[in-house]
Formats: structure tokens, C-alpha cells, sequence
């Protein structure tokens, strides 16, 4: 059966390959098609199917299906289709495109893994293209995509190096051969390598380097792709959870939406708030429990959808207007009626209104974490949050993610009057848009829907409740601090947006330390060219006429007299009379350095 022997992203990178060298409509079509076809085979497959093949003469396994892998498949596809005919309506050209789909494809590749040598081959190829996506658009993108791709590098060294060591303690790379990543290297070099993709504090700033600077088109792809196949991939590095993963989780989640409430540059606030938004994946991984892990993939699911609609409803303003500070904008909901309602469902979505598919996943992972007071590691129990600290952190979160879009929206489409009259978004972005809006609202309204798709879908539908009083009464308590938060900080946040990322200090350091160090080897290169062609060209010397090289080294020695010849100094032999203590100092240097060569 073809479902079970074509892995989906074949027909993804097949449709790369015609996205290059068609014409733009047929590239796009084919995209199109691929993408969804992804879906379609991530949804149908048989649980249970694997390709097991060699790479690099080891055992691997090039497909594998199970629940979470299928989720993957098929939130990947659809997404990639929505935004393949976004892209094309944005009048991205078929190169862009080209190299859209590759990233597609590739991280198709990396979640279909069933080892962790296949998965960190797609791994670094899913870094490769989107680097070229990103350097696609040229400009300012090109230094940000240096620095992505340098990021990246990092990580996914990291990630191979963790790879190694698990090799070096199981004796395989399959998944099925171990319960995630063991040892004791191995764990601490994955979860940094994985931080990087996941945008761990500290390892962040790459995200909002990033995705503000190419076609609003590619934004729609890189906020889907490289975080949450870093998600996957760090359930599958700890399946059962871990403590600090948790709370690095919590703190993503505080720290992505502060630093959101400080920009102006509309995409890179919806950049950090991806920061935001995966700490609660990266909780509810950390958390462990069955439930937990769900919300975490539902939110894995459901934040894909309404990131990438905020990206196409933001992407469209850009493209109408041309501007992407917020404070330059102002009363657009009048005249973009269509994006303004694609931004409220964005919007609404990702801060956990309750209606909304965001509240239902989020709502899992916030009640997992105040619930969960003992966590196990092995045979140590420790506390996670007898205090709930990690449940304060998530709601601290939640109120910062109502604040930044209360902002947002307030500065682009309320704000002021509209100084200018925009089109609306065009027919295919209105599409794209409106059916990843209304799947927003349809998984909010009926979350057993979405249940049904994700893992652990017995415990989710048993137990997961997302509709009790306490759970909404929390959503809205969330809402009405955000707003009267924003509203009473308002002036304060504005003369706020000074405030530095470490990127001020990160890229700096990259930028000269790297140009240093291109210095510092080729000035090294330079010097031993010069040495090694100075050896050269006397060895030539000497080759040329050996008998004249050594009668006028011989000179040069001090206490050497050699008789004048006829033949214009070069002797038929040599004749040379030298002092006794030339003489000895010439044996003695010869046996030092014959006997430093023999104990050498």
C-alpha cells in the first residue's frame, strides 16, 4: 500500500525539486498538493509502519508511525498547504517557495524518524533550508541567516555529539532500544542541543533575529517548523520528563511574553512570544505525566495553527502598508476588516480565551503543573512546586501573552485614525487565514475533536476537562488582568522599549570574534605560506647548483678560510681549512642533534 511505503516528506521535497524550475503557479500547485497529500497520508497510515533501511552502515529506520509522529505528519502538512497558498498570494516567487518546501520536507523527515542517527540527519538538513530560506530575500537577512545558521550549527553539533554517546551507551541508535536519551553525557548534551531549536533562555536570540527579516511568507514557515521539531524531539530525548526541563518551560513562558511587551517591530513581538508559547510545550513535556505530555502535543498542535494565522494576518498588514513598526499604524480595522477578524481569532486563540483552541490545551498544562507536587527522577522524589511555583510561572505567562496582544492589536488596528487606506488581504490570503481561523474555533468548541488526534487520548477524554467553571472563570480572570495591565502601564511600557536583549552583547561578540578569528588563521596561513615557499625556493637553489651552495655556506662559517679559485670561486673541490674549535663545536652540534632524534 502507498501509504505505507511512501514516507510523506518524499512527495514534499519531490514538489521542492518542481518549485525550483517551474513556473511559479505550477511550482506552487505542486507544493500545494504535496503538502496536503502529507496530511492525508499522516492521517490515514497505519499505526505501527516502519521502513528500516541502513545509513551510514547502521541500523536505522526511515519511517515510523505512532500517535505522536502521526500528529506531527499531519499538523506539518496542513500547514505547510495553508501556507504554500499564502505564500503564492504574497507573490513569493518559486525559488522562495522551492526552499519553503524543502524545510517542510526535511522536518517531515525528522519527526517521521524512528532512530536518533535519521533524525539528526534531517535535523541538520531542516537547518540548511531554512537558512536558505531565510537568506532567500537577501538584505538584511543575510546577516540574521548567518547567525541562524551558525546557531543552528551549534546545536545540531550538540545534538550529534548526544547522538554519539547514546550509540557509545546502547549499543544502537533506534528509539525502541532505549526510554530516551541515558547515560551520563548524553542527556545534558541533547537537552542544550535542543534548547537552541527549542529557543532555551540564553539560546534564544537567534528567534527574534530571525524571523523578522525575510518575505512575510517564509515568517509564515519559520514560525512552524525548527521550534516545534525541537518539541518533539526533546519528548523524545525524555519521555518520562524531567525537573528542570519544566521549569526552563515556566521561564521561557515569563520570559518570552515580557520581553514580547517591550518591542514595536510587529513580528518580532509574535517572535518572542514563540519563546512564550513553547515554554508551555517544554513544561508539559518536563511535567511527564500522561495527561501533560497531551496538553504539551496539543499545544504543539493548536500553536501551530494560530501562530502561523498571526503571522499571516500581521504578514498581510507588512505587505499592504509596507510597515512593520506598530506605533506607525493605527485604525486599520476599518478598512482590513478581513485581517482585523483573522488577527482577533489569532490573538484570542494564543492568549487562552476560553472558546478557543488555545484555552484547551493550555488550560492541560497549567492544571498538570498545579497538580503535580512531587516529581520523580529515578528513585529521588523531588518537590515540583509544593508552592506551585511552576503553575505561578505559567499564569504569570498567560497574562503577559493577553497584555502583548491587547498591545498589538490596539496599536495596528484600534489606535488612532488610519492615516492611510490599505487594500484587504487578496483572495488566497483570506483563504489560508480564514480556514486556519476557523479550525481555531471549531478545536476550542469542541475539544474532543482535537482529543481524538492527539496521544494518550483515553486519559485526555476520561479525565481532561478544559470547560469547568474554575478552568474558565481562570482564562477570564487572565483576560481582565492582561487588559487592565496594558492599560495601566501603557506610557510606562512605551518608554520601556530601550531595554536590551543579550543579543546586544551576543552578536557583537560573534561578529568581531568571528572576524578575529578569520584574521588570526589566515594571518597564520599567510606566515607558514611564506615559510613553506621560502624552503621551497631555497631548495630549488641549492638543487640548481649544489657544489656553489656549499662553498659559499662554507665561507659564511666562522674560522673557515677556503683558497680563491680560478673558476670564478666554484671549486672543482673543495678546499677548506678550518680552526680546532670550529671544529669540535661542528661534531658536538651533530651528535646533539643525532641523539635528540633517536629519543624522540
Amino acid at each position: 500500500m502507498v501509504l505505507d511505503t511512501v514516507p510523506p516528506f518524499v512527495l514534499v521535497l519531490a514538489a521542492a525539486a518542481i518549485a525550483a524550475v517551474a513556473p511559479r503557479k505550477v511550482g506552487h500547485g505542486a507544493g500545494f498538493l504535496a503538502t496536503a497529500g502529507a496530511a492525508v497520508i499522516s492521517f490515514f497510515v497505519a499505526d505501527g509502519t516502519h521502513i528500516p533501511m541502513q545509513l551510514f552502515g547502521f541500523e536505522t529506520v526511515l519511517y515510523q508511525v505512532d500517535d505522536f509522529s502521526r500528529l506531527m505528519g499531519l499538523i506539518f502538512g496542513f500547514i505547510g498547504a495553508a501556507a504554500v497558498l499564502y505564500a503564492y498570494s504574497s507573490e513569493a516567487d518559486g525559488k522562495q517557495t522551492a526552499a519553503a518546501l524543502g524545510y517542510v520536507g526535511t522536518s517531515l523527515g525528522a519527526v517521521f524518524a524512528g532512530d536518533w542517527l535519521t533524525l539528526v540527519f534531517f535535523w541538520e538538513l531542516m537547518a540548511v533550508t531554512s537558512t536558505l530560506l531565510v537568506w532567500h530575500y537577501g538584505g538584511r537577512a543575510v546577516r540574521t541567516g548567518f547567525r541562524y545558521a551558525m546557531a543552528h550549527g551549534i546545536g545540531g553539533s550538540l545534538v550529534l555529539a548526544a547522538v554519539i554517546w547514546q550509540y557509545v551507551e546502547v549499543g544502537s541508535f533506534l528509539f525502541s532500544e532505549a526510554t530516551g536519551v541515558v547515560g551520563p553525557i548524553a542527556p545534558a548534551l541533547m537537552a542544550i542541543g535542543i534548547g537552541v531549536n527549542v529557543g532555551f533562555i540564553g539560546l534564544h536570540t537567534w528567534l527574534p533575529d530571525t524571523y523578522p527579516s525575510p518575505h512575510i511568507a517564509a515568517s509564515v514557515f519559520l514560525c512552524v517548523y525548527t521550534t516545534k521539531t525541537g518539541v518533539y524531539a526533546m519528548f523524545r530525548a525524555f519521555p518520562e520528563g524531567h525537573l528542570w526541563i519544566a521549569y526552563m518551560g515556566g521561564a521561557m513562558a515569563v520570559f518570552g511574553a515580557s520581553m514580547a511587551l517591550l518591542q514595536e517591530d510587529m513580528r518580532r513581538l509574535l517572535s518572542y512570544h514563540i519563546i512564550s508559547q513553547v515554554g508551555y510545550m517544554i513544561a508539559g513535556i518536563g511535567i511527564g505525566t500522561a495527561l501533560a505530555t497531551a496538553g504539551a502535543f496539543g499545544h504543539v498542535f493548536n500553536h501551530i495553527l494560530y501562530k502561523a494565522l498571526l503571522f499571516m494576518a500581521i504578514g498581510v498588514v507588512i505587505y499592504r502598508t509596507g510597515i512593520e513598526d506598530i506605533t506607525e499604524v493605527g485604525g486599520l480595522w476599518r478598512v482590513m476588516p478581513v485581517t482585523f477578524v483573522a488577527y482577533l481569532f489569532g490573538a484570542a486563540a494564543i492568549s487562552g480565551v476560553p472558546g478557543f483552541n488555545g484555552f484547551v490545551s493550555k488550560s492541560i498544562v497549567i492544571e498538570q503543573a498545579h497538580e503535580m507536587h512531587v516529581f520523580t527522577i529515578g528513585s529521588k522524589s523531588l518537590p515540583l512546586g509544593g508552592n506551585d511555583v511552576l503553575w505561578w510561572l505559567l499564569i504569570i505567562g498567560g497574562v503577559g501573552t493577553f497584555m502583548s496582544f491587547i498591545k498589538l492589536g490596539y496599536y495596528v488596528f484600534f489606535h488612532g485614525e488610519a492615516t492611510i487606506s490599505p487594500e484587504d488581504a487578496r483572495a488566497g490570503q483570506s483563504v489560508s487565514m480564514l480556514t486556519v481561523g476557523g479550525l481555531c474555533l471549531a478545536f476550542g468548541l469542541f475539544p474532543g475533536a482535537l482529543f481524538e488526534l492527539l496521544p494518550y487520548t483515553k486519559e485526555l477524554l476520561a479525565e481532561a476537562h478544559p470547560y469547568t467553571a474554575n478552568l474558565v472563570l481562570e482564562g477570564v480572570v487572565l483576560g481582565v488582568a492582561g487588559f487592565v495591565g496594558f492599560f495601566s502601564l501603557k506610557s510606562t511600557l512605551a518608554r520601556l522599549t530601550w531595554i536590551p536583549d543579550v543579543d546586544r552583547i551576543i552578536n557583537p561578540a560573534m561578529f568581531y570574534g568571528g572576524r578575529a578569528l578569520v584574521r588570526a588563521v589566515t594571518e597564520t596561513w599567510a606566515a607558514v605560506d611564506r615559510v613553506a615557499v621560502a624552503v621551497t625556493s631555497g631548495a630549488l637553489r641549492v638543487g640548481a647548483n649544489p657544489r656553489r651552495y656549499a662553498y659559499t655556506t662554507a665561507q659564511r662559517l666562522p674560522g673557515v678560510e677556503a683558497e680563491a679559485r680560478p673558476n670564478g670561486g666554484e671549486p672543482g673541490t673543495l678546499d677548506l681549512r678550518v680552526s680546532m674549535g670550529t671544529s669540535v663545536f661542528l661534531i658536538v652540534a651533530v651528535l646533539t642533534l643525532t641523539l635528540a632524534a633517536l629519543l624522540l
